[in-house]
């Protein structure tokens, strides 16, 4: 409950961007797709039901990875109680921010339904499924990052700089059976890739993507993410208490 009310009152318009921020991506390409290149369809999905669950599915693991980094030091006065360790912060963030995204994408898929958008899932245990990978993977993410971050802060800045190729790789805008095949084995290796696409599919069956999209692929990193970063806790536990 701290954390959930410090993330939405944080300023007096912090819920309103967390609303308005992947409204905004969506609408800018939706414009860009439809207004300026004449396209209601991409590679068989409606355009606008693309890049919302494209920007959506991106916001999880992203959004997750940054609040946790930053999750350490503020907590530094929860620490004087001897059951509340770091880790536990970074935990809650996730939950919230995991949450909050849902949340988001639930809004955001009703009012497309109500506007006459195809945003009901054929698949909705396959769309969970891959919603889980994709906070999986940023809880993982963030474990790790949080203690690299603290203890290194340069590791946090870097990381943050990394966040906008990352987009820009992750098919959030474009879908993945357009790279061309020369990068495409290359661009498959992005885990965060294999979630997004795996839940347009579970939304949108016609879509197409290319051979090796494997939601599971995400899965066993966002595992291995698990135990590196709960590993990095546990042995410096004592210094990230004293940050």
């Amino acid at each position: 409950m701290r954390e959930a009310v410090s993330r939405l009152a944080q300023d007096r318009i912090a819920w309103v961007w967390l609303i308005f921020e992947p409204i905004a991506h969506v609408a800018v390409f939706v414009a860009f797709i439809v207004i300026g290149l004449r396209q209601r369809s991409i590679a068989g999905a409606d355009v606008s039901v693309f890049l919302m669950l494209g920007v959506l599915a991106f916001f999880m693991p992203r959004n997750i990875l940054g609040r946790a980094m930053d999750a350490i030091e503020p907590g530094e006065a929860l620490y004087a109680f001897r059951q509340v360790v770091p880790v536990d912060t970074v935990l809650v963030r996730a939950v919230v921010e995991g949450l909050l995204v849902i949340l988001i994408l639930v809004t955001m898929l009703t009012i497309a339904g109500l506007l006459g958008f195809p945003v009901i899932p054929a698949d909705p245990l396959y769309a969970l499924y891959a919603l889980a990978a994709l906070w999986l993977a940023g809880l993982g993410l963030g474990l790790v990052l949080s203690v690299l971050g603290t203890l290194v802060a340069e590791i946090a800045r870097i990381t943050r700089l990394l966040m906008t190729p990352l987009y820009f790789l992750s098919a959030v805008i474009f879908p993945s059976i357009a790279i061309p095949l020369g990068f495409r084995d290359i661009i498959l290796l992005n885990p965060i890739l294999h979630g997004i696409e795996g839940l347009r599919i579970a939304f949108m069956p016609a879509y197409v993507v290319p051979p090796g999209i494997d939601v599971g692929y995400l899965v066993q990193f966002a595992v291995v993410m698990l135990f590196i970063g709960l590993a990095l806790h546990i042995r410096y536990r004592a210094e990230l208490k004293a940050k």
